[in-house]
C-alpha cells in the first residue's frame, strides 16, 4: 500500500488525529481506493500517515462499528465487502425519510429553496457525462438542502450515516453512472416543489431513490468480489 490510496490527504497537526484518520480511511473505502478484502495494518497506516499505532487502532474500531472494516483478532483488519442487506435497508429508510421531506418542501415552499436547487441542478448538468466522482458530492448537497430548508437538518444527518454502503455502490458503478438521467430527475423534483405539487414531488423522489435497485444486478455481476453473500431479492 502507498499514499495513492489516500490521494493528497494528510493530517492537520492542529486537529484531533483520530477523527481525521476515520475521515480519510472512510473516504478511501467508500471511493473504492481501498478495495474490499484489502488487509490493513496499524503499523503500515501509522507509517504512511506519520502517527503511532494507537490512533490508527481507534480509527479501525470506529470504522468497524460503521460496517466498513472487519477487525479479526489474530488475523488482521480487512476492508469489508459491500453488504447488500445493509444497502437495501439503508435505501428503504432513506426513501421513507426523503419522501416526507420533499412533500414538506412542496407544501411549504421555503423561501429561496427553488432558486438554490435550480443553481445546483445547473452545476450538476455542467459536469457532463462520466464525472461521477464530482457529481456525488453535488447530489448529496441537493438532498441535504431540502432537509435543511424543511427545518429537519438532523434528518439528513441520519441519512448521511445510512449512505455509506450506497455511496460505495455509486462509486463502483462509475463507468455506467446515469448522471444525465439523475439530473433530469432532480430538475423534475424542483419543478414539482415550485408548483406545490406535493404528491407528485413525493412520487418522483421515490422513483429517483429506487434507481439503484435496477442497476444493482449489473453492478454486482461486474464486480462480484466486492460484495458479500448471495444477492438478496430487491423487489
Amino acid at each position: 500500500m502507498d499514499h495513492k490510496a489516500f490521494g493528497a490527504e494528510s493530517l492537520d497537526p492542529s486537529l484531533a488525529v483520530v477523527p481525521q484518520l476515520v475521515r480519510i480511511l472512510r473516504a478511501a473505502i467508500i471511493e473504492n481506493r481501498l478495495c474490499p478484502g484489502t488487509r490493513l495494518t496499524e503499523t503500515e497506516i501509522g507509517k504512511l500517515m506519520g502517527v503511532s499505532r494507537q490512533p490508527v487502532r481507534e480509527a479501525f474500531i470506529k470504522l468497524s462499528d460503521e460496517g466498513l472494516l472487519d477487525v479479526r483478532p489474530q488475523r488482521g483488519t480487512f476492508v469489508r465487502p459491500i453488504s447488500l442487506d445493509a444497502l437495501l435497508d439503508a435505501r428503504f429508510v432513506r426513501e421513507a425519510i426523503e419522501a416526507d421531506l420533499v412533500r414538506l418542501c412542496a407544501e411549504e415552499r421555503p423561501a429561496g429553496l427553488v432558486d438554490e436547487l435550480r443553481r445546483q441542478v445547473a452545476a450538476q448538468r455542467a459536469l457532463g457525462a462520466g464525472s461521477s466522482a464530482e457529481f456525488l458530492p453535488l447530489d448529496n448537497l441537493f438532498h441535504r438542502s431540502m432537509a435543511e430548508a424543511a427545518g429537519r437538518p438532523r434528518a439528513w444527518t441520519m441519512i448521511a450515516g445510512l449512505n455509506r454502503q450506497m455511496d460505495r455502490i455509486r462509486y463502483l458503478a462509475a463507468t455506467h453512472f446515469p448522471i444525465g438521467t439523475l439530473v433530469d430527475q432532480h430538475e423534475g423534483i424542483v419543478d414539482s416543489i415550485e408548483a406545490g405539487r406535493a404528491a407528485e414531488a413525493e412520487a418522483q423522489m421515490r422513483h429517483h431513490l429506487r434507481m439503484i435497485l435496477s442497476d444493482l444486478p449489473a453492478i454486482r455481476e461486474a464486480a462480484p468480489a466486492c460484495f458479500d453473500g448471495p444477492a438478496p431479492a430487491t423487489s
